[in-house]
């Protein structure tokens, strides 16, 4: 019998976290529970779960310092999850490495859904980096390895989350090509991503503050619909 996925649950609300976890543990998953931002990544180092169930408002290091402090060393998937509704503090949490955003309250059947979604697009581009050779691309002074999820740009690392490369990586996979701000949304986050288009733009943003065009490249905007690498001939 195959070992349980684990997920850890990060909720300053005890009477939440047990309801999350009561959910999941009925849907086969193992559970552990923490309640302030330290002990959060303690439980990361320890328990090496699969997926991580994140709220923002925590006490001692809130939500997105611990996104923020995970991502510098691992990929494992972040649902965060939040009463905050701005698009602002949904952007942050995805521009921080988050791979989806929960507005509570939340349905119970809605919350297993996205886990299970989260779960099955991460398992799919880790079976997909087992083929190394199909997943890099080059172009003049850039390099994107999806396989290690590195980009080097004139020769040098760039530090960039897993999103922004995703997003770098499949634009500049069909060069000249445009793809709408809804196609970037589902083709990266995933067709049950409930976001706004914007997420894309702050995304498109950051990566050319740290890839600047060169002559022969370019992330190009096409107005009133989306973006394309162009390649300049």
């Amino acid at each position: 019998m195959a070992d349980k996925q684990k997920i850890l649950i990060v909720d300053d609300d005890e009477n939440i976290a047990n309801l999350i976890s009561l959910y999941l543990t009925k849907e086969c998953f193992d559970t552990r529970i923490e309640h302030d931002g330290p002990a959060a990544l303690e439980a990361f180092k320890e328990y090496d779960p699969d997926l991580i169930l994140l709220d923002i408002m925590l006490p001692g290091m809130d939500g997105y310092e611990v996104c923020r402090q995970i991502r510098t060393t691992s990929k494992v998937p972040i649902i965060m999850l939040s009463a905050k509704t701005e698009v602002f503090d949904k952007v942050l949490g995805l521009e921080l490495g988050a791979d989806d955003y929960m507005i509570k309250p939340f349905d119970s059947k809605e919350l297993v859904a996205r886990v299970k979604a989260v779960l099955r697009r991460y398992s799919e581009k880790t079976e997909e980096a087992d083929t190394p050779s199909d997943k890099v691309l080059e172009y003049t002074d850039l390099v994107i390895n999806l396989a290690n999820y590195e980009v080097l740009y004139k020769g040098k690392p760039v530090e960039m989350t897993p999103r922004e490369i995703e997003l770098l990586y499949f634009l500049a996979s069909s060069p000249n090509q445009v793809f709408t701000r809804e196609q970037l949304l589902e083709q990266i986050w995933g067709y049950d991503f409930v976001g706004d288009t914007r997420t894309v733009d702050v995304h498109i943003k950051r990566i050319r503050e740290k890839i600047p065009d060169t002559k022969e490249w370019s992330i190009a905007t096409v107005w009133s619909v989306g973006y394309r690498f162009e390649v300049h001939k």
